[in-house]
């Protein structure tokens, strides 16, 4: 018995993943840090070290292990310290940043937008408190199911603006690939998606609509079909079964009104929540059996649609697929071996209608988003899940 609880202690202050990951994370964000520093930000994070990181991982992953009275934990960590929070909760005395502690302080930081903060008190690291706000390219580790981490950083001021840096899911570890070293050119509306071409840190950076849309579908966990085509244009209407069940006339504005008032309103809390409300309300269309279509400024112009192949169009036969991860290999696939009928149906609508994208999400949280490749002369199957964790 006592030989059992042993290896048990030992095997619980050991998370492989978690040391193999660290040194890349450290110059990851090193990297990060100075490329914003350059830029001119005051609330820039302090860059995390190997230690630090190899230590957050490894308690956050034994923490998303256990449960507390049948919830396993959802914790969000963020490594700076206590004086670069606004109106932050601080313990009276600091806690030890171990996977008990982690899992009985879940149920109190679970929702959205609320940090864990952890930083090294005489020579050991604490968590010192709470915080709803983080500095610019701050280290931050989400517990998001057990055994599934994300590593992330937040990238500007405002709403949606975290970037997924590497995800953890057991002795399986995916550095993403923010270099965009895909051979096969993405068009614009993916770049947006993937965060490809923004710079990391700009001040002013846009909010990425299509990311939180992306994001939305997924949640919802029912599946859906998001078809995205060009302003003005209507020959994506060759590529529906008509009459289209709930096509909307006039096209409904409410996301694209938003997405066009200046800058100062949209830095305000009313415009935050009244984009988060209409981003919600659109991606719970795409529940609905068939496709939601909208154009690239927003406007909502069907939901439930069937996608048909367009008359004389040549049947879609295969894809290539990628993932944003380094190391990652393009293969040349079959467009039901990437889902069902709904990612057939979508790789079918990309062919026909090159100039749109499709946004599709599975019921097991997987996440695809088709486009036209003019390089490689076919429909191209970005898989984007670890983007939107």
């Amino acid at each position: 018995m006592a030989r059992e609880t042993e290896i048990t202690a030992v095997s619980q202050t050991s998370y492989a993943a978690s040391r193999q990951v660290a040194h890349t994370l450290e110059a990851l964000f090193a990297r990060h840090i100075e490329d914003a520093a350059r830029q001119g930000p005051t609330d820039l994070a302090p860059p995390p070290d190997a230690r630090a990181i190899e230590a957050i991982i490894d308690a956050a992953f034994w923490a998303s292990l256990r449960r507390e009275e049948g919830y396993s934990p959802k914790i969000s960590l963020a490594f700076f310290p206590v004086e670069q929070a606004s109106n932050a909760l601080s313990f009276e005395t600091p806690l030890p940043l171990t996977p008990a502690i982690l899992s009985k302080l879940a149920p109190a930081v679970e929702r959205p937008g609320i940090h864990l903060g952890v930083w090294r008190m005489d020579g050991e690291l604490k968590l010192w408190g709470t915080s709803l706000t983080i500095p610019r390219s701050c280290f931050v580790l989400e517990v998001i199911q057990p055994g599934l981490l994300v590593v992330k950083y937040r990238r500007g001021h405002g709403t949606g603006k975290y970037v997924n840096v590497a995800v953890l899911e057991g002795d399986e570890i995916k550095i993403l690939d923010e270099r965009d070293t895909n051979p096969y050119a993405c068009p614009g509306p993916v770049n947006s998606l993937l965060g490809f071409g923004t710079s990391a840190n700009t001040h002013d950076e846009p909010v990425n609509v299509m990311v939180q849309l992306a994001a939305s579908m997924r949640a919802h966990g029912r599946g859906g079909s998001l078809l995205v085509v060009p302003h003005g244009v209507e020959t994506w209407r060759e590529s529906i079964i008509w009459p289209a069940p709930y096509a909307v006339l006039p096209a409904y504005r409410e996301l694209a009104d938003l997405m066009r008032q200046d800058a100062e309103t949209r830095n305000s809390r009313l415009w935050q929540e009244a984009l988060f409300d209409a981003v919600e309300a659109m991606a719970g269309l795409t529940a609905v059996d068939g496709a939601t279509v909208i154009n690239d400024q927003y406007e909502l112009l069907a939901f439930g649609a069937k996608i048909t192949r367009r008359d004389g169009g040549a049947r879609v036969e295969q894809v290539v697929m990628t993932e944003p991860v380094v190391g990652h290999v393009p293969s040349v696939t079959l467009p039901l071996q990437l889902g069902g009928t709904r990612h057939f149906s979508a790789a079918q609508f990309v062919l026909d209608q090159r100039n749109a994208v499709a946004l599709v999400a599975s019921q097991d949280g997987r996440f695809t988003v088709f486009a036209w490749s003019l390089k490689g002369e076919m429909v191209h199957a970005h898989r984007v899940e670890s983007l939107l964790l």
